[in-house]
């Protein structure tokens, strides 16, 4: 029997490049198992070009990514979240809607790569890293098995990953 599908939503405060970036890498490593979404409190309405660039060096596909706002996924008839990632610390510290089902929820900030100001390939390294860490977490999600785990367990390990 099939795993079931969970669905993700990662969420940043403009959704143009951390939260598009970890959208694009968990719908490319979790696919079958995991469906991935991302928005913005207050999103920029297009994605960085950068986080475009990192994710296409990647071999990451970027089709159909866009910057929208949280309340898609708000709205009646917007898919049950399984899973709710904050990845900039001004999300995680808004206040949210009420998510449908109350989904597990956990915090994975991660610097801005879109605020860092300096040459043009030190701000195509900071992208990368920024891509490697999301990539690293989503690995590490994947690798749970969040059926087997209780709440309490659950909800600690992705603290966890948060804090890696």
């Amino acid at each position: 029997m099939p795993d079931r599908l969970y669905d993700v939503l990662f969420l940043c405060t403009g959704n143009s490049a951390r939260s598009i970036m970890a959208e694009a890498v968990m719908n490319k490593r979790g696919r079958g198992r995991f469906r991935a979404h991302s928005a913005g409190s207050h999103p920029t309405g297009k994605v960085n070009p950068h986080a475009l660039a990192a994710l296409q060096a990647a071999g990451i596909p970027t089709e159909g990514l866009r910057s929208k706002s949280w309340d898609e996924f708000a709205a009646p008839g917007a898919p049950a979240m399984d899973f709710i990632f904050t990845v900039c610390d001004k999300a995680a510290a808004e206040q949210c809607p009420i998510w449908p089902g109350h989904p597990t929820s956990a915090h994975w900030g991660i610097e801005d790569p879109a605020a860092f100001v300096g040459p043009e390939e030190k701000v195509q390294a900071r992208f990368k890293a920024v891509l490697s860490h999301l990539t690293r977490r989503v690995e590490l999600l994947l690798s749970l098995k969040p059926e087997s785990l209780d709440q309490t367990s659950l909800r600690s390990e992705l603290a966890r990953i948060g804090r890696s």
